[in-house]
């Protein structure tokens, strides 16, 4: 959200283009490499801390934006973007199958549960970054009036290649834009402190045990590229780009082409912020769900709603008259987006359960080259031919994703041995134990 914000406020001097063009060339070359070496090396812990500090860093390249501050930063942002993520999904995919080892229920239900949570207070956060930065800005605000001329170049019955500019694209004033920034810095480092202090080292053992009996560096350092080999991970290719297509489709396109243009740009945190409430709670829900119903039916659901989107999308004709109908269809993509981000996740958990560092790294680099394609093609392309490109997508999605299900459901994967993560410390336990119950000389 911070990434899109920054985006717009320097739209205007190509900074915001060229940080976005850094930040995911940065992310692909970081999930090549990087996530199997700091994860295996720091622990899931440390390498979350380090991410979110190249997070920060952006924040404070953004106090005095140029290109000499922007650009660096942005590089930055990506190098550990990839490692954060990757260690976030390992980190619970780990707890969730201890976890269910302790419950003695199914790994992939715990996990699918964890998600949910994660999400639910992950997307939460569209919700008060929004609400934060429509509150700072609204102090500023320009509201222009739309033109019955203008609304005949919104949506997907024109190009949507030229927006109208009006007043209320002007870059805020930079008091406001430092406020802004200066919240963000301290939310982050404030987020850095808790991660550090309060979560636990889950995977603290096997970082030592690797450094003690360290693998060939060439092993480790290609991991990411190793993992292709297996035939499932290529499968799910077409399942996690379609996730980069979807997201910056509702935060780019729609944004810019169906709201900016029809209502005004004041109108995107209000959208967005309706987009984070139903993604929320819809990730918390479909977590739980999904034990009930099956991956499967949820993931036909998710194509389902993106479905009648699209086609909706195609044939609908933006107007400020019709002001519901620009809720409803963020609140109907962030069910779906819900589904497609906590079912995702938690699938490459349970199919790749002892090569989950470079698996997660494998879904940052395909999603983010998703991202990275529908990012180039979006200043040439029609606004009509970049929904059908997203509706060509989602239908290779669900051909290529069901044979992975069909896969797994007739030969399981093997789930992680009991006391993987845990034998030392079920050891310190019992020592501690022993103690205990010693007989006093």
């Amino acid at each position: 959200m911070e990434v899109c914000r920054v985006y717009s406020l320097n739209a205007e001097e190509g900074m915001g283009v060229a940080s976005l063009s850094v930040i995911y060339a940065s992310i692909i070359i970081s999930s090549m490499f990087l996530p199997p070496i700091m994860i295996k090396n720091l622990g899931c812990k440390w390498t979350i801390c380090a991410g979110m500090a190249c997070y920060v860093s952006y924040s404070f390249g953004n106090l005095y934006p140029g290109w000499y501050t922007l650009i660096p930063t942005s590089m930055i942002l990506g190098l550990g973007g990839s490692p954060m993520w990757s260690a976030k999904c390992a980190y619970l995919t780990i707890t969730g199958n201890i976890q269910a080892a302790k419950d003695g229920k199914k790994g992939s239900d715990v996990i699918n549960q964890y998600f949910g949570i994660f999400f639910f207070i992950f997307q939460s956060s569209a919700v008060w970054g929004n609400l934060m930065s429509s509150l700072i800005f609204g102090q500023d605000t320009n509201i222009a009036d739309i033109s019955e001329e203008q609304l005949q170049t919104c949506g997907a019955a024109d190009c949507g290649l030229t927006v109208p500019v009006n007043s209320t694209t002007n870059r805020p004033a930079q008091k406001l834009v430092w406020t802004l920034v200066g919240c963000y810095i301290g939310v982050g480092v404030l987020a850095i402190l808790i991660v550090a202090i309060f979560l636990d080292n889950i995977d603290r053992d096997q970082t030592s045990d690797f450094r003690e009996n360290r693998e060939p560096f060439l092993q480790t350092f290609l991991a990411t590229f190793t993992l292709l080999k297996d035939w499932r991970l290529v499968t799910l290719i077409p399942l996690t780009m379609y996730s980069g297509f979807e997201q910056s489709f509702l935060s780019g396109e729609y944004t810019k082409n169906y709201v900016t243009c029809a209502l005004g740009i004041h109108y995107v945190g209000f959208i967005m912020m309706c987009f984070g409430a139903a993604n929320s709670l819809c990730s918390f829900l479909f977590g739980r769900l999904a034990q009930y119903v099956g991956r499967a039916t949820l993931f036909y659901l998710a194509a389902a709603l993106n479905f009648g989107c699209i086609i909706g999308l195609l044939y609908w004709r933006p107007h400020p008259g019709e002001l519901a109908v620009f809720f409803v269809f963020p609140a109907l993509w962030g069910m779906a987006d819900a589904i497609w981000q906590t079912q995702t996740n938690s699938l490459y958990g349970v199919l790749f359960p002892r090569d989950k560092e470079a698996a997660f790294a494998n879904y940052r680099m395909w999603e983010s080259l998703g991202f990275v394609i529908a990012f180039a093609y979006s200043t040439f392309l029609c606004l009509e031919y970049k929904l059908y490109i997203l509706l060509a997508v989602l239908v290779l999605t669900m051909i290529t994703y069901p044979i992975v299900e069909y896969k797994e459901y007739k030969n399981p994967t093997p789930p992680i041995e009991k006391g993987t993560y845990t034998k030392n410390k079920d050891s310190d336990d019992m020592d501690e134990g022993k103690v205990i119950c010693q007989t006093e000389l």
